[in-house]
């Protein structure tokens, strides 16, 4: 099936009037060819269109439903976008459920497949390794304590409640039934979907912990990096978050050092400090490379490991509004999937009471009941990951008894799991942990002898064969964030919605509010770790006892918030909290470096300062920026150079007159971000060691420091890259624009320099790599958009692709061209407020977006806006499967109704789910 290509500027011919019925019948056929190939030539007859439809969501009529206690309707408008009308709480989640499952259950199976380790039991023995590792952390297991022994009763009736509407969906279907991919997937496989459980529910929330995890992936890149770079060289790769130009989140108040309460009007003391840990926290050797490496293979279902997950979102207070009310956006940066990670729904209670509590529409989770970001009746919230460091990698000096810790050997903690796999034997695995967590060195040959080489000091204890790899992580004890999820959607104020947030627990999440009355604030909430000692940027002893963290985290009243401060708007995007200087209590060292977060900050103080008010249109526009901020450091640097070639001189003179912004048409925004690519590599790339550097990046470098004595004569040695193109080094991001920032008035500094290549001499300042760059960039982008220059665009370099996360990614061919769609071509970029990431390290594809974009008018709630990645349905061809994706390309937003009427109004389909009669 030809791809279809589509830019920001509109649809593709295939989408236009009169073409439409048609080429979903040609895509339909298509299908049934596909499986046909698939199966064989000898089930050709078996498939059929109806086949296809088969799974299609009833919409309309009537649906008996076991278990309601009355009516409820679904209201679809012209997207698919259920909004549901209930008596009772119970009815609610129940027919949320079964709507879910209707349009995605699908995807809720292989998620909960994926949380508990059983990803074997689908798709056969290639995922045996990644069930091993996901079982060794565990996480089914803790949803289930967490089920049994922790969350509230009521939010254990909602999770019962949700499941048994999932079940009704499932009674009596076969594979076929339920979606196309159980049909493709039974050519191979006998498998057959079983029952939901409350606990499939909150097992998700652990996937959602384990993608927002903060700086773990910093953590090995560091360890890592100690082969080849001195702890200077490492520190200037790593650089201090800007305060002075990157405004945190919360900009003032303290914990009170006589309440021990964080407090707005308190006056900071200054921060405790970090210590860096020492001895064997110092350093791994490169066979961290494997820790690496397994999780690349874990399914990023939130977005690429190597970039970390980002989001915007900011509130302005009705003040400084053209509605006088408050206004509020949001949109998170996540992994590209189809269908979208969201799903748009409305729940209401048809009269609020004691046993019907909700009134709130949004972005919920297929598999999970609830709204996780929107508004209800009388506030309105989002969310941006806060980025905490809740994770420590710890060395372990274990031996067959068990692990040292003192002077003292302790015995592991195991269980033995069985792993089932499709079409083969079940594997069985030993999972050991120490008091810091799950062995996970255990899943990886080479992770057995981690740290053979790290250096170490003295007082560390002979390391034999190396050292384990033990993973503390927040997630893998049980918490009450499900509990949490519920009560904001309940919560009516600014009290009730901190109460609320007490329990989100994790992920760590940046939660902004607005209310009715006119009020804003924001709140950091989660569990986050007190360490012992160190500042969790390396690994750490394990069998020292001075490490380790605290037996409580930070308490929830010491961190920080905000409620109606004097700027009259909150942002956050994944910058630094609050000033470390004044902060007693450490967050992470790795903060997101605050270049989407200022530069919306800039958008909306120009406004303010201007005298005028922001509107809706205002906000869906910012959301929408493209401004590099890297090309309005470099550029001017760029034009100043001397450039000889006719080529790449023609390529320079785009840079003349550029605004910065990022279109899709933007021939400058292309040659620049190939010229930043360059840059990167030739400056840092290519000084860092193999397991950083993208697969298939081979240079030339000197033979080990341990292979004996080396001449001046001696051949350099081929060295190729290791690491998965979404997470290798330099990615370009916010980081690496301070790094860049740092040294880019010292024209000879030492990471400008580059050894001869070829013929070519080698470089000594600044400007020869700027030119050398912007020479490679020529000749890169003539290879892959032609010679003339009059044709190169932004777009066509930097293209999304929408892909079945699992039979569209690694099923035949065919299959996925049937599953698949795109490619779209964007403008935005890594680190604009449009954020659509790219790896410079790799290339130029998008590999994260704004996953959903949001503007919500607090009070005026009919006149907010919404928009989804795809659509509401995840079955392959259907109407609603990419009908919203064309709009979100080019930033528009759909009409969001809340109230009756506007639903009512909106309404093309309703479904009436009746209960059953004794």
């Amino acid at each position: 099936m030809p791809a279809n290509t589509t830019d920001a500027s509109g649809p593709s011919d295939a989408k236009k009037p009169g073409k439409k019925k048609k080429g979903r019948r040609v895509r339909l056929l298509l299908l049934v060819l596909v499986l046909a190939l698939v199966a064989g030539v000898g089930f050709g007859a078996y498939w059929s269109v109806s086949t296809v439809r088969a799974s299609y969501p009833q919409t309309t009529g009537t649906v008996t439903l076991d278990g309601l206690s009355g009516e409820v309707e679904v209201k679809r408008d012209s997207y698919g976008i259920p909004q549901i009308y209930a008596n009772s709480d119970a009815d609610l989640f129940r027919a949320q459920g079964f709507v879910q499952a209707q349009d995605r259950f699908w995807e809720m199976d292989v998620r909960r497949h994926m949380t508990a380790g059983r990803l074997s039991e689908m798709f056969g023995s290639g995922q045996v390794e990644t069930d091993a590792f996901l079982r060794t952390l565990g996480w089914r297991k803790v949803a289930q304590e967490e089920y049994d022994k922790v969350l509230d009763e009521s939010t254990k009736r909602n999770l019962q409640a949700y499941a048994e509407g999932v079940n009704a969906y499932l009674k009596d279907k076969e594979g076929r039934d339920i979606s196309v991919e159980y049909a493709a997937l039974g050519l191979t496989n006998n498998y057959k979907p079983t029952q939901w459980t409350p606990v499939d529910s909150v097992a998700w929330l652990k996937a959602m912990a384990w993608d927002l995890r903060g700086n773990m992936q910093d953590e090995i890149d560091r360890s890592l990096l100690t082969s080849r770079l001195d702890k200077g060289q490492i520190e200037d790769l790593y650089p201090e978050y800007p305060y002075k130009t990157h405004k945190p989140i919360v900009d003032r108040g303290a914990v009170s050092p006589v309440t021990g309460k964080f407090e707005l009007d308190a006056t900071p003391s200054g921060g405790t400090g970090a210590e860096i840990p020492q001895g064997a926290a110092e350093g791994l050797n490169t066979q961290l490379s494997a820790l690496s490496d397994t999780l690349d293979e874990i399914p990023a279902l939130l977005g690429p490991n190597g970039n970390g997950i980002g989001s915007n979102s900011w509130v302005v207070n009705g003040d400084h509004t053209t509605t006088g009310k408050a206004l509020l956006a949001n949109d998170p940066h996540l992994a590209p999937m189809l269908p979208s990670l969201w799903y748009q729904m409305g729940l209401h209670c048809r009269k609020l009471s004691k046993t019907c509590q909700y009134d709130t529409a949004g972005y919920t989770f297929s598999g999970m009941p609830g709204v996780i970001i929107g508004h209800n009746q009388d506030i309105a919230w989002g969310l941006t990951n806060l980025g905490a460091d809740v994770t420590d990698l710890f060395l372990e000096k274990v031996s067959d008894d068990g692990y040292l810790y003192g002077d003292k050997v302790k015995p592991f903690t195991t269980r033995e799991e069985t792993i089932k796999v499709a079409g083969g034997r079940d594997r069985k695995i030993t999972v050991r942990e120490t008091d810091n967590g799950p062995l996970v060195s255990d899943r990886s040959k080479e992770l057995d002898k981690v740290g053979q080489k790290a250096p170490v000091g003295n007082s560390a204890p002979d390391r034999a064969d190396g050292y384990a790899v033990a993973l503390k992580w927040t997630a893998l004890e049980p918490g009450k964030s499900m509990d949490a999820v519920f009560a904001i959607n309940r919560a009516k104020d600014f009290t009730t919605f901190r109460a609320a947030a007490k329990n989100f627990e994790v992920p760590s999440q940046n939660l902004i509010y607005a209310d009715t009355e006119g009020n804003i604030g924001y709140q950091a909430p989660g569990k986050i770790p007190v360490r012992l000692k160190g500042d969790g940027t390396l690994p750490s002893p394990g069998w020292d006892p001075a490490y380790g963290w605290a037996k409580e985290p930070v308490p929830f009243d010491e961190l920080p918030y905000e409620y109606n401060p004097k700027r009259g708007y909150i942002v956050t995007a994944n910058q630094a909290v609050i000033d470390e200087s004044e902060y007693p209590h450490l967050l992470t060292k790795d903060w997101g470096y605050g270049t989407r977060s200022q530069r919306i900050n800039d958008l909306i103080a120009q406004k303010i300062k201007g005298g005028e008010k922001v509107s809706t249109d205002d906000m869906q526009k910012m959301q929408m920026d493209n401004t590099s901020e890297i090309a309005a450091l470099l550029v001017p640097e760029l034009l100043k150079i001397n450039v000889s070639d006719p080529s790449v001189r023609e390529a320079q003179k785009l840079l003349e007159g550029w605004d910065y912004t990022q279109e899709p048409d933007s021939a400058a925004a292309a040659y620049f971000n190939g010229v930043w690519r360059n840059i990167l590599k030739l400056a840092f790339g290519n000084k860092l060691p193999k397991e950083l550097r993208v697969k298939g990046d081979c240079i030339n470098v000197p033979p080990a420091k341990n292979s004996g004595p080396v001449d001046a004569q001696r051949k350099l040695v081929r060295e190729c890259g290791q690491r998965d193109g979404d997470s290798a080094q330099p990615d370009g991001g916010d980081r690496w624009f301070q790094v860049v920032r740092d040294i880019v008035k010292d024209q000879d500094n030492e990471w400008w320099k580059a050894p001869a290549r070829g013929r070519e001499d080698a470089l000594e300042n600044r400007d020869e790599l700027f030119a050398r760059a912007m020479e490679d960039a020529r000749w890169e982008l003539t290879s892959k958009l032609g010679k003339d220059i009059s044709t190169w665009s932004w777009g066509r370099l930097h293209r999304l692709m929408l892909k079945n996360q699992t039979l569209g990614t690694e099923g035949p061919d065919l299959l996925q061209r049937a599953l698949n769609r795109g490619p779209w071509n964007l403008g935005g970029g890594e680190a604009a407020v449009n954020a659509t990431g790219w790896n410079a390290a790799s290339g130029y594809e998008v590999i994260w977006v704004p996953s959903m974009r949001m503007v919500v008018n607090v009070g005026d709630w009919d006149k907010s806006r919404w928009i989804n990645l795809s659509g509401a349905s995840g079955h392959a061809f259907n109407a609603h499967y990419t009908d919203q994706t064309d709009k979100w390309a080019k930033g528009e937003l759909l009409d969001w109704s809340f109230g009756t009427d506007a639903v009512g109004a909106s309404t093309v389909d309703t479904l009436t789910l009746k209960p059953r009669q004794p």
